[in-house]
């Protein structure tokens, strides 16, 4: 499975924290990671976000797909999560989450430290 591990887009300051939306800079970052995706040729089979406004935001500024949110995605999702969230969605496979759990993700999966600024993103096969 080819999976793409992205941070959700900058996201205003607010409470209560699960509410917090993208800021113009964040939505338009996310645009452009999706663009830059598909013009490479990336295409998701699905798109799983957490359940956060500004995760849920990003993803679907992606383009790539209609998301589907996944409460095991929420902030303090393990890879375990990770894994169990996308098992049967297809070979591809888009997850949009948060930090650091973004980071931990990637490094116990692919054996790979990655630094996630917001919109980063990480491709990695299971």
């Amino acid at each position: 499975m080819r999976l793409l591990i992205v941070r959700h887009a900058k996201a205003a300051p607010g409470e209560p924290d699960e509410l917090r939306p993208l800021t113009a800079e964040g939505r338009a970052h996310a645009r452009e990671l999706g663009e830059r995706l598909r013009g490479e040729g990336f295409a998701a089979d699905a798109v799983v976000t957490s359940p956060l406004l500004r995760a849920r935001e990003t993803a679907a500024a992606l383009g790539l797909g209609e998301p589907e949110v996944d409460e095991r995605l929420a902030p303090g999702a393990s890879p375990d999560d990770v894994r169990d969230a996308v098992s049967g969605r297809g070979d591809t496979v888009v997850v949009v989450g948060h930090q650091p759990d973004c980071g931990q993700v990637v490094l116990e999966l692919a054996g790979v430290e990655v630094r996630f600024p917001p919109a980063g993103s990480y491709e990695l096969e299971l």
